[in-house]
């Protein structure tokens, strides 16, 4: 299965960066990608955390979903969004919502960021529970590329909800992480996700500056079960293109099967 790890820097214009979202999804349908993911925050990078309040879509309806079902239909493909805001009925707070569409234009999963990025360091303040609502539960996604675990930023920091997923081909992570951040841990722990798990991992990164002075890392890449980064991309807008390769899977884990010596601690 040919995927593809979108990057953008996206801003304070939905209709714009969707529009953009649009060019970047059939760059990667041109290049042969059955699977492409949108980063963390495609459809809005604002100037404040609560400007995504003001875009929230109910769960079915509203642009962004639209477009995602539109792009999937259109190029047959799976498209993930790496998060739309989704209204949650509590006043002040959004579900931050990954959300998958078949080749259909059918949507085929939705998971809710479980973790929520606390950070603070100077000129940096983020608290992400002031504006969304925990996700409860872990989700995979079935393709004919096999299964794909579901996660969105801040998760890649917590090994365990990756552990939960099983036996999956790969695993995507769509972010906006911080520069600071990004540079200090971002390949690490992808590498690390894709080492322990002996599986894909494409992360789909914002890169840049947006509203109100916020950097992203960027960096977007695709990682191989043994850890190897095979494509990547560290700045600006564009697409990252690789191959999921079941033998390649198959081969790592046969020569080091790891997940096979997890003991009976390990899986409570």
């Amino acid at each position: 299965m040919r995927i593809a790890a979108i990057q953008m820097n996206s801003g304070a214009d939905v209709g714009a960066n969707l529009r953009e979202a649009a060019d970047l999804v059939g760059e990667a349908a041109a290049a042969g990608a059955q699977l492409a993911v949108l980063p963390e925050n495609f459809g809005l990078m604002g100037a404040h955390a609560r400007d995504k309040l003001a875009v929230q879509e109910a769960d079915g309806s509203g642009p962004q979903q639209a477009f995602l079902a539109d792009a999937a239909r259109r190029h047959r493909m799976h498209v993930i969004g790496g998060s739309v805001p989704l209204a949650s009925g509590t006043p002040g707070r959004v579900w931050q919502a990954l959300l998958a569409y078949d080749p259909d234009g059918r949507r085929s999963a939705r998971y809710d960021k479980i973790h929520l990025f606390r950070f603070s360091d100077g000129d940096e303040d983020y608290d992400e529970a002031r504006t969304i609502l925990p996700g409860r539960s872990a989700v995979c996604l079935g393709t004919p590329g096999g299964r794909v675990g579901l996660s969105i930023c801040y998760d890649l920091r917590f090994p365990e909800l990756y552990r939960s997923f099983g036996d999956v081909a790969l695993i995507v992570v769509p972010a906006a992480f911080t520069f600071r951040t990004g540079e200090a841990h971002w390949e690490t722990l992808i590498r690390a996700r894709a080492i322990e798990n002996q599986c894909y991992v494409a992360a789909a990164a914002q890169a840049g500056l947006h509203p109100g002075g916020r950097r992203t890392f960027g960096h977007s890449m695709i990682v191989d079960p043994w850890g190897v980064v095979v494509a990547s991309r560290a700045e600006g807008p564009g697409v990252v293109i690789a191959d999921v390769d079941p033998m390649r899977i198959a081969d790592v884990r046969r020569r080091l099967p790891a997940l096979e010596h997890r003991s009976a601690a390990d899986t409570h």
